[in-house]
């Protein structure tokens, strides 16, 4: 098979066998739940997995209760490896944490299998590195079964093989790999600290600009206003009932381009997953929509689901969509409501009974007192915005480059240790 093509390169003194010959494993029942007369637990649950290579104690673990079989049987051991079993995505199959550390009262939870190596034949923390490699993991993909949601069966665990190397070199290997990925990930946190300040910058930049304006040296006045507090002193504010007009609904619309908020901020809701809106029997209170249009989701605006559109279509009865009128302009406005001040602004106007069920109306919109420089210093915001989003998109860019070539250089650097390609020498 094209995918075991690693077998036929592997060193003369290394075996190939399946898990099942040098790893006993479990597939895990213990779910979430508490129950009375059962023993209080900590839970090694899926993301614990998932997003660690290594389980520490020091990991926030959720409280849950087993039974003495189940703690006897999915008790975890230092050494073990736990995979994923069930995920949304075939490629989240077989995903391995190695336990670095563990308590009396750890169990491996739901979704999961517990793989424990026979100690004089497999190394745990080898059998980690082999289950991270692709050439080696995909196994575990290729097995998963499902359409919505893939799951591994037991036996196709055991069927997967696997290198085997003399002991000493997978020591010697899982050492290796533990110094080289700490270095690069070290080297993938540093670019993603970098993301983090260009996106705190980013937002200082806009914040900054269209509150205060671009000279530092303009007389400013208390606005009035909490969430925007000083402005440039010739700035106006004004309620947004006479800077915008309402887009009244239609009931003849037709093929136009259906517009959903992550048109507008990049971001899908969770409303709009998996739905397609074009299914709709009608297309009655369906609004249009045109090119500068400030959009809002009457359900998510206090969780920023709003914009400036630059295309032209419908929206769904759940929006709202308002024109700007001449005083504004509607870049300017778009930069305005993604602050998450804004967002936070617009729950005072907000209707509901749970905080999770607001709703911002045209009513209460119409109140929100808005900051309105000329029209003139408006475009000179826009312009300066630009080119300053330019700049951090062309350094964000290099930085998100530069994370993709460390984590394959990792991704290949695991596979080639593990299949033999890199000698790394042997521990004494």
């Amino acid at each position: 098979m094209s995918h075991l093509a690693w077998v036929n390169s592997l060193p003369e003194s290394w075996q190939v066998k399946p898990l099942r010959a040098t790893t006993d494993y479990v597939v895990s029942n213990v779910d979430k739940l508490s129950v009375d007369h059962e023993i209080p637990v900590r839970l090694c649950n899926y993301t614990d997995v998932y997003n660690n290579d290594f389980i520490f104690m020091s990991l926030d673990f959720m409280q849950a209760t087993a039974t003495e079989d189940e703690i006897e049987k999915f008790g975890l051991q230092v050494g073990d490896v736990v995979i994923t079993k069930d995920s949304e995505s075939w490629d989240d199959i077989g995903v391995p944490a190695l336990v670095r550390e563990t308590a009396d009262d750890l169990v491996c939870g739901y979704h999961l299998a517990l793989l424990r190596p026979r100690r004089h034949q497999l190394a745990g923390a080898f059998l980690l590195r082999c289950l991270q490699a692709k050439p080696i993991g995909v196994q575990l993909e290729l097995a998963a079964n499902g359409v919505t949601r893939f799951g591994l069966a037991r036996s196709e665990i055991g069927a997967v093989t696997l290198p085997v190397p003399p002991l000493s070199k997978q020591y010697a290997i899982a050492d290796y790999l533990d110094r080289e990925t700490a270095r690069l990930d070290a080297l993938v946190a540093e670019k993603e600290r970098l993301l983090e300040l260009l996106a705190e910058k980013r937002r200082a930049i806009i914040t900054r600009a269209v509150t205060r304006g671009l000279d530092p040296n303009v007389p400013l006045r208390d606005s009035g206003v909490p969430w925007l507090g000083e402005i440039p002193a010739h700035w106006e504010t004004e309620r947004a009932r006479w800077l915008f007009r309402e887009r009244d609904e239609r009931s003849d619309a037709g093929e136009e381009e259906l517009l959903t908020v992550s048109h507008l901020t990049g971001v899908t809701l969770r409303s709009e997953k998996d739905v397609n809106m074009f299914e709709a029997a009608t297309k009655e209170g369906y609004k249009i929509c045109l090119s500068g249009d400030l959009v809002i989701n009457t359900m998510w605006a206090w969780m920023g689901a709003m914009g400036v559109s630059s295309l032209e279509g419908i929206v769904s009865p759940a929006y709202n969509v308002y024109e700007p009128r001449a005083r504004l302009d509607p870049s300017y406005v778009g930069a305005l409501v993604r602050l998450s001040a804004f967002a936070q602004e617009v729950i005072r106007y907000s209707k509901g009974v749970w905080s999770s069920r607001l709703r911002l109306y045209p009513e209460g919109f119409f109140e929100v007192l808005l900051p309105v420089p000329p029209l003139s210093e408006q475009q000179q915001i826009v312009e300066f915005l630009e080119t300053e989003h330019k700049k951090i998109d062309d350094l964000q860019a290099a930085a998100e480059s530069t994370i993709a070539l460390l984590k394959e250089r990792r991704s290949a650097l695991i596979a080639a240790a593990v299949t033999g390609q890199i000698d790394v020498g042997s521990t004494a």
